[in-house]
């Protein structure tokens, strides 16, 4: 019978049952690179390929990977070839490709030139891919059922270096994305077994930085490739390689940033030249050929092609930022690490993979021995033997009389009695028996490596050193100093305007003209969101974002776009490219760098550091360690100059007042100073609060006022106000 009832059930329920399984299969098992630097898709196809024999031999038609790789993968052939197209040696997504092709493949630096269709392309695997793929079939890993269960195949490959880090990868799953950077094979190695002999190595001296396929030159910044190291974040500057040909007049391309396409600059370029913003350019093209990308830009006489140069940088994908967020599924679970915690999970795992490997390697020897031994036994008595096997009369009672007579066990018996007859002679089983101490000595070999890490590392850095030595072909992207790149900004006369800033709890900023304001003086704001800041500027000022995690962000005022009251503005988080969970907790505004940022925090210490430390010499958005924040900050103010400041204490059950001149404290250069102890502390006081006084308030509150520090301050009376 049908009915027209409707089921109510609450809505968590059904995310819990419906969509939760849908989060964890894409971000498990579809998304997210596991340790030996595969996504399960690359993994299908690459042991397809090599369960074909395509690790030597002739080359095969793609469709014919993309049919056999259906077996393992229950999804279109679109979809398998595309991921075939990336790992292939033509495409040139790889710094280390995993597939030999011949055809058209596209190219990564290229968002117009397709890829031919796999009737027409042709592919085997790379000399490098037999390192990910020896000894798969001696047990080193786990082999699990494919999705209709007719087969089997790797949940991981024993890969022989950490591949994880030596090629590109990027995912979006739900809630978590990853992009990992490449670095150079070489580098890596040298990383890996430095972190074998001392775990807390600065990887820093093997690894100088990432690397990238399309080559670039890649802006060296120590801090965040410390931060890369140890916590797999940071954003990074790569910007294209060109030279200048005076006699022509030409400036050529040849490098791109791997982040983008020769379409997208030329695009970006010919809207910059329609605008009127370069009148330098008399032509730009693309030349890519088989030598590689390249765009030629074409350029008037008298032109200054450092100058068209720095206005490219900096208006188009010429320069561009890589952010990193290495997140990868560990055991089973997802996981950001820094390349040293790759780098030991990855190292367990080969240990892992490796032992896997003896076992199964002295198993063998130890069967063969024992085959052997009971072959000597009848070494010195072969006429026995064929007496005993042509004097009895049943065929399944020769195994239990040769067990009896020759105290065999039924495995050596058996091998024994399967003695072909022309084998029947004292050279044949002499050589057999000759290799009993060879086989001993084998045993015990791989028995002691089984049972040692450290043999087993040792080892594990031979078959590194052999890859590097086979392998590493040198960077591709070129590192260099911000110092060597700094852009000239053009001279130009700019329309300077008045606006009003205002920030908001939600992370929303508005740029408002006060006539606009005056239009429509009503702010919308989403539910709950309130303004925290206020402040009346022109848009030749800098805006500085301090961020709860102790970093600081710039821009200039007028590269932000302009709002209404009635929008919600702009969300900081997206313009200022944050990291995740990261939120702003104040805003500075400025045009000349002058007067002070004030920090204080729960153990009573007052940093007071010149907003001048926040110059930079190129146009850097993101500043680190901005403050210090290993303690807790109970506030933060700016200052255009030393004046009076109240200081809230709390101690005892009674607020003290503190009201000092912030000249009395000593500034520190340093941005991440940890201050001076301005508020006397003891085990029941607490720093709740600071304000910044003006002249009046001052002189009202003047009794609580003090002139050495530290000091704890006087009680407040109930006329303070």
């Amino acid at each position: 019978m049908i009915t027209n009832e409707l089921i109510h059930q609450p809505i968590s329920d059904t995310l819990e049952k419906n969509y939760l399984p849908y989060v964890m299969s894409v971000i498990l098992s579809r998304a997210l690179p596991e340790i030996d630097g595969f996504k399960p898709s690359h993994r299908k196809i690459l042991y397809t390929m090599y369960k074909m024999g395509l690790l030597k031999g002739l080359r095969t038609k793609s469709a014919n990977v993309v049919g056999q790789t259906m077996k393992l993968n229950p999804h279109g052939d679109e979809a398998i070839y595309g991921t075939l197209v990336r790992l292939s040696k033509d495409n040139e997504s790889l710094l280390y490709p995993y597939v030999d092709s011949k055809g058209n493949f596209g190219k990564v630096y290229s968002r117009d030139m397709s890829y031919a269709a796999s009737r027409y392309t042709e592919v085997k695997l790379m000399p490098i891919a037999e390192e990910i793929f020896t000894d798969v079939d001696k047990d080193t890993v786990d082999f699990v059922p494919n999705y209709d269960g007719t087969m089997y195949e790797p949940s991981l490959l024993p890969v022989k270096f950490p591949t994880i880090l030596t090629n590109p990868t990027k995912g979006i799953a739900v809630g978590m994305a990853s992009n990992i950077c490449s670095f150079n094979l070489g580098e890596i190695i040298d990383a890996t077994i430095a972190l074998t002999k001392h775990p807390r190595t600065n990887l820093l001296r093997y690894i100088t930085g990432p690397d990238f396929p399309t080559g670039g030159l890649i802006l060296r910044d120590e801090a965040v490739f410390r931060q890369m190291m140890e916590e797999g974040t940071g954003t990074f500057r790569i910007r294209g390689k060109s030279s200048y040909s005076k006699k022509d007049n030409i400036i050529e391309i040849t490098e791109i940033p791997y982040t983008t396409t020769n379409e997208a600059i030329i695009d970006k370029t010919i809207q910059l030249i329609k605008d009127g913003l370069i009148k330098e350019i008399s032509d730009i093209r693309d030349e890519t050929g088989l030598a590689g990308p390249k765009i030629a830009i074409d350029l008037k006489r008298g032109a200054d092609p450092d100058k068209v140069l720095h206005r490219l940088y900096r208006d188009t994908t010429l320069e561009d930022t890589f952010s990193c967020n290495f997140n990868i599924v560990l055991n089973g679970y997802p996981a950001q690490l820094g390349v040293r915690g790759i780098l030991q999970n990855w190292l367990d795992f080969r240990i892992g993979c490796f032992r896997r490997k003896v076992r199964y390697d002295l198993r063998k020897y130890e069967d063969k021995l024992h085959l052997i031994q009971g072959l000597k036994k009848v070494l010195l008595d072969i006429d026995r033997v064929i007496k005993l096997i042509r004097e009895t009369k049943r065929e399944r009672d020769v195994i239990p009389r040769l067990m009896e007579a020759f105290s065999l066990d039924e495995i050596q018996a058996e091998f024994v009695a399967n003695i072909r007859l022309r084998n029947i002679n004292r050279e044949y089983i002499q050589n057999r028996v000759d290799e009993e101490q060879e086989l001993i000595e084998l045993v015990d070999y791989w028995r002691s490596v089984y049972n040692s890490d450290q043999l087993i590392l040792d080892l594990i850095v031979k078959e590194l050193r052999e890859i590097k030595k086979k392998y590493d072909k040198g960077r591709r992207s070129e590192l260099i100093e911000p110092s060597h790149v700094e852009i000239v900004e053009e001279i130009k006369v700019e329309v300077i305007e008045e606006l009003i800033a205002f920030r908001t709890w939600e992370n929303y900023l508005k740029l408002i003209t006060p006539a606009s304001l005056e239009r429509h003086p009503e702010q919308r704001l989403k539910a709950e969101d309130e303004i925290v800041q206020e402040l009346a500027i022109d848009s030749s000022f800098d805006l500085l974002f301090f961020s709860d995690q102790g970093n600081v962000y710039k821009s200039k005022a007028n590269a932000i776009e302009q709002s209404r009251a009635n929008e919600l503005g702009q969300y900081l988080p997206t313009i200022l490219e944050l990291e995740p969970k990261e939120e702003i907790v104040h805003m500075v505004a400025t045009k000349d760098y002058s007067g002070y940022m004030l920090f204080l925090y729960e153990n009573g210490k007052l940093a007071k550091i010149p907003l001048e430390s926040y110059i930079t010499k190129t146009n850097r958005r993101q500043l680190i360690n901005a403050y210090y924040t290993d303690e807790a900050l109970v506030q933060m103010a700016y200052i255009p100059e030393d004046q009076d400041i109240l200081i809230y204490r709390y101690a005892q059950q009674k607020e003290m007042l503190l009201l000092l001149d912030t000249a009395i404290i000593k500034e520190k250069v340093t941005r991440h100073s940890q201050g001076v102890q301005v508020v006397r502390m003891n085990r029941h006081a607490s720093v709740t609060a600071m304000d910044v006084v003006d002249a009046d308030m001052a002189d009202k509150l003047k009794a609580h006022r003090v002139r050495t520090i530290p000091s704890s301050g006087t009680v407040r009376k109930p006329f303070d106000r």
